[in-house]
């Protein structure tokens, strides 16, 4: 079972690991509806964090089974085990009417990164997709269920892909135009839904290895929400 952090709220951890994301969330007026999509960036962490911390590929599918339990209480009207990301994401769901699909797709990302075998670049964009994608379309949903979905899932993807070129290794023409295509195709997002990609600014930043600075952050990701472009 996935160890409960007890030692700071969700808001506090996500703020810790999770930095980008965090910044972006500022920028969510509705102080219930920032904690229902710091909810979902908390899940998103306890998915990455399945394939790290395993011993061994077995215990990480163990680990995302839990968490596909959780979705199984969540949509089938269930008590929902007491973990602090379980009971806030289940109220998130409840509350915005999200769908399962898009919370599945994040648990099965994960599981590629249990194999040994390193991903090529079609499936490293499909993860990208399935991680910071996802994301971005669940956080855009809750700040304004009319907006277009597509491109907040390009703008998570770009964020979720500048993260792979700077983290993983991933690099060369294919992964630059990749990484154009999505910071292109987040453009004309909805202002009130923007905060779900203004991080999405950090991604050529995060590409080249580098780590803004806190302030250099928050400038960046400020003179986007002011714009409206990544």
């Amino acid at each position: 079972m996935p160890e409960q952090d007890t030692s700071e709220d969700l808001d506090g951890l996500i703020a810790r690991v999770d930095p980008d994301r965090w910044l972006s969330s500022r920028f969510i007026a509705d102080a219930r509806t920032r904690g229902d999509v710091i909810a979902l960036y908390a899940y998103d962490y306890e998915l990455a964090r399945a394939p790290k911390v395993a011993s061994n590929a077995l215990m990480g599918e163990i680990r995302l089974t839990w968490w596909r339990e959780v979705l199984d209480e969540v949509f089938e009207g269930r008590a929902v085990r007491h973990h602090p990301t379980a009971q806030a994401l289940a109220r998130a769901v409840a509350r915005h009417g999200l769908p399962r699909a898009l919370l599945e797709d994040m648990i099965d990302a994960r599981y590629r990164e249990l194999s040994p075998e390193p991903m090529n670049l079609a499936d490293a964009l499909v993860w990208a997709r399935d991680t910071g994608g996802a994301a971005a379309m669940l956080a855009a949903r809750m700040l304004d269920p009319d907006a277009d979905q597509a491109k907040a899932a390009s703008g998570g993807t770009a964020w979720a892909i500048g993260r792979l070129m700077g983290t993983a290794g991933m690099t060369g023409e294919g992964a630059q135009a990749a990484l154009d295509e999505a910071l292109a195709g987040a453009r004309g997002l909805s202002a009130a839904a923007f905060p779900a990609v203004a991080h999405a600014t950090l991604a050529r930043v995060r590409a080249k290895g580098a780590r803004p600075s806190d302030l250099a952050a928050r400038g960046r990701l400020f003179w986007a929400v002011l714009t409206g472009r990544v």
